[in-house]
Parts: C-alpha cells; sequence; structure tokens
C-alpha cells in the first residue's frame, strides 16, 4: 500500500510520544509529553441491503482499504489526525437514511458527511447535513436531481451552504446514448419508463427534451410507483408504436418485473436498444435476468479501464478491480471507484482546508475543490451551480463473456463521450 510522508511523520512521532510518556511517568514536573494527535471522525452512508444493495456490495472492501491506509494517521498543515470512518447502511429506505445522518450528527458529533448512490440515499442524507451545518460530500446520483430535487431554482443562487455533490447529469446522458444509439440503424422512436421519484421527474423534465431537439420520438406512458407489478399498459403502448429505442431509469426490482413481462408479451423481439440507467449498473442485477441481460446497454460512471488512480490511495483504477475480485470472489462494480473516489475527494477538501475540524473552512474548501480523482475530474469551480461538478458517464454494452471466464457477463466500452481518455473496446450490438 502506497505511503505518503506526511503519514510517515505522524507513525515516527506517535513512537516518540508514546516513549516520552514513559519516561516522563517518573519526573512530570521536568517533561511535558507531545500533545496527542486531533481525531476527524467521518459519516459514510449508502445502501448496503434492500432493493438498491447492488450499490453498496463492494462498500465493505472499500471501506477496509481506505481505513488499512489511514491506520498510521495523516498530518495536515502541521497538525496530526487521526480518523474515524463511521459507515452505516440505510437499507435502501430515505427515512432511514435521514435518521442515521441525524444520529451520526447529532450523537457522534461527526465533523464531515461522506454519502453515495441514489436519491433515496444522497438527497435525505444532504438535507440533514444542510440542516445542521455539516460539511457533505455526494456523488452518484443525477445531479440534476440532488440540486433542482431538493429546491434549487434555475436562474436564482445556489441555496446550498454545506452539501456539494459530484456526478454524471442529463447532458453526460444524452451525449453518451447519442453517440450510441448512432451505432445502430433504428426508426428514432424511444420507449421511456421512468418513476414517479426524483430520478424520474429528474429525467422527465430534462432528457426528453433534449431527447426530442436531437430529432427522437419520445413515447412516455407517464410516471409509475416504485414497485409496480404489472407493466402491461406501458409495454402494449410501446409495441402499437414500434419504439425500437428503450429507455429506463427504475429501482433494479422493477426493472426484472418489466422485461421480463416484455419479453412475455413480445416486446424485446421489437427493441434494437435497450438502454438502462439505475439498474443494469452491477453484475448483480444483470446475472438475474439470465439470458434477457445479454446486450442490455447503459452509461458507466467507472470502469477498471479508466485511466486515473485513487489521489489518496495511490491505487489504479485495475488494481481496484482485481483487488476486490480476488478478495471477495465477486466480479468487480463500478460502484468501487464511485466509492473510493468520495474518499479522494474529500481527503483533498480536508487538506486543502487548512483547519479540518472548522466546519466553515472544510465548506469552503469543498467549494474550490479542483481534483482528480479514480472517477476523473472533480471541479466545483467550474460549476454549473456553485455545489455541482458533473462527471463523466461512458457507453458500455453487457455481452456473454467469452469461454473459461470466471463470470457469465462482460461489460465493454462502446462510447466516451464524455471522455476521450478511456479507450473504447468494441461496437455497440442489437438487443434483439
Amino acid at each position: 500500500m502506497p505511503t505518503n510522508g506526511s503519514r510517515r511523520t505522524f507513525v515516527k512521532g506517535v513512537g516518540a510520544a508514546a516513549g516520552g510518556a514513559a519516561l516522563a511517568a517518573g519526573v512530570p514536573a521536568l517533561w511535558k509529553p507531545a500533545e496527542a494527535a486531533e481525531s476527524l471522525k467521518i459519516g459514510f452512508i449508502s445502501p448496503r441491503t434492500g432493493p438498491l444493495a447492488g450499490f453498496g456490495e463492494g462498500d465493505p472492501y472499500v471501506l477496509d482499504l481506505v481505513r488499512k491506509f489511514l491506520a498510521g494517521g495523516m498530518s495536515f498543515g502541521g497538525t496530526s489526525y487521526t480518523f474515524e470512518i463511521l459507515d452505516r447502511d440505510t437499507q435502501s429506505d430515505p427515512a432511514r437514511a435521514s435518521q442515521l445522518a441525524k444520529e451520526l450528527i447529532n450523537s457522534n458529533g461527526i465533523d464531515f458527511m461522506l454519502t453515495t448512490s441514489t436519491p433515496e440515499t444522497v438527497n435525505p442524507v444532504s438535507d440533514a447535513c444542510e440542516a445542521a451545518g455539516v460539511p457533505c460530500l455526494s456523488t452518484v446520483m443525477p445531479w440534476e436531481a440532488w440540486y433542482f430535487g431538493r429546491g434549487a431554482k434555475p436562474g436564482q443562487p445556489s441555496p446550498f451552504k454545506w452539501t456539494y455533490h459530484f456526478s454524471f447529469g442529463v447532458k453526460n446522458f444524452l451525449d453518451c446514448y447519442v453517440s450510441q444509439w448512432k451505432e445502430i440503424p433504428n426508426n428514432k422512436k424511444v420507449g421511456v419508463l421512468y418513476p414517479n421519484d426524483a430520478d424520474g421527474n429528474a429525467i422527465r423534465a430534462h432528457l426528453i427534451p433534449d431527447l426530442v431537439k436531437a430529432g427522437y420520438t419520445v413515447i412516455d406512458p407517464g410516471p409509475y410507483e416504485d414497485g409496480t407489478s404489472d407493466y402491461s399498459a406501458q409495454i402494449a403502448k410501446y409495441k402499437s408504436e414500434n419504439c425500437e429505442i428503450f429507455n429506463t431509469f427504475p429501482i433494479p426490482p422493477d426493472f426484472a418485473t418489466f422485461w421480463r413481462q416484455a419479453a412475455q408479451q413480445g416486446y424485446t423481439k421489437i427493441v434494437k436498444i435497450a438502454q438502462i440507467a439505475k439498474t443494469g449498473l452491477f453484475p448483480s442485477n444483470v446475472e438475474a435476468l439470465g439470458s434477457l441481460g445479454y446486450n442490455l446497454a447503459t452509461a458507466f460512471y467507472w470502469h477498471p479501464d479508466f485511466p486515473y488512480k485513487s489521489s489518496l490511495t495511490g491505487v489504479s483504477s485495475r488494481e481496484l478491480a482485481d483487488g476486490y475480485e480476488k478478495a471477495s470472489g465477486k466480479q468487480w462494480n463500478q460502484q468501487l471507484g464511485a466509492s473510493l473516489s468520495l474518499f479522494d475527494a474529500g481527503f483533498t477538501a480536508l487538506k486543502n482546508s487548512g483547519a479540518p475540524k472548522n466546519k466553515a473552512a472544510l465548506a469552503k474548501a469543498l467549494g474550490a475543490l479542483n481534483t482528480t480523482t479514480i472517477v476523473g475530474k472533480v471541479d466545483f469551480p467550474a460549476g454549473p451551480f456553485p455545489n455541482v461538478s458533473p462527471t463523466s458517464v461512458i457507453g458500455t454494452q453487457w455481452v456473454k463473456s467469452k469461454a473459461g471466464s470466471k463470470f457469465p457477463f462482460d461489460v465493454v466500452i462502446t462510447e466516451h463521450a464524455n471522455d476521450p481518455k478511456v479507450p473504447v473496446s468494441a461496437k455497440l450490438v442489437s438487443y434483439s
């Protein structure tokens, strides 16, 4: 594991202090022991169980990696710090996410909050931190659903002082999708299935108009509620309109239900491009579909072929994926990079603040943050809003693994519209 100079200095200092304390026991008036290192408490909230569990599947590995790296402490601005990371599982419940955030703030006295994965987690945690005046950094949900979904208004100053979010946005999806869809001849008719939640409403409001401007006809049967069990009406609409492109942003269990019904009712035979988001991001989601998972197209926010390293630990994208597979026996998933990127960006802000335990200084450092993490660039001064930094997504597709692979699916990169540094490895193929 990489070790930097500040960490070595800190470890040496701790040893000297311990030895000095033993000697000083007999002559307290002649020698004053060095002050103990200050402690920083960092909250980390994500969904590890429940419908959104795929997002948190790799978090224990990432947290173990970070804790081992931080075991010796670090020095910021000449002051030594030890770190306590308090991780919590939302169980995919927004109310629980809010409760956990408040407990970490009020009962545990955290100095800094990190949170990730979907509006059901990120928004309630961010709201709790904003209300309490605790710096919070988040990722992995469309930034529009985070910014506008929490009450910000276009053309008005940002209402947020303590909360910051770096993640993909609607334009990232638009660029990626349009680039992918050009690879397969189609009738440019898109059937969309967007839920009545923060993700679905933000995508409906911002992506549909952009798709229309790009020359696509969008067939939208309207919002549906999470947990819907019968999608016959929507499927009939897509079939009658001959929608050769399908796009959706559901929670994973809902897509599994829909896609099996779509196959039973003959819609999947019409689909040339099945473009999915929020679901189908992780191997476990796709494997649950069996052969219906082959050739699903999606957009990834991290992949082992990303040319970036963790600015905190020094681990490369490929090393992170390989290490996880070796330790867990499971296939890598893209949330590994995203969760680690929170610590990359967060610790850069802690260092830049000059006073990590000063919440106002840390919030100011987050607003000025311009750094490169394992997922790529994070640049808050570039906007589009003071509390938002859009990150890239790349076009990918789930395909059948080559003979001899330990896993049934592989994910190939078909488009790098948002990040030309990422290598393209395959062409998009038709779903049906």
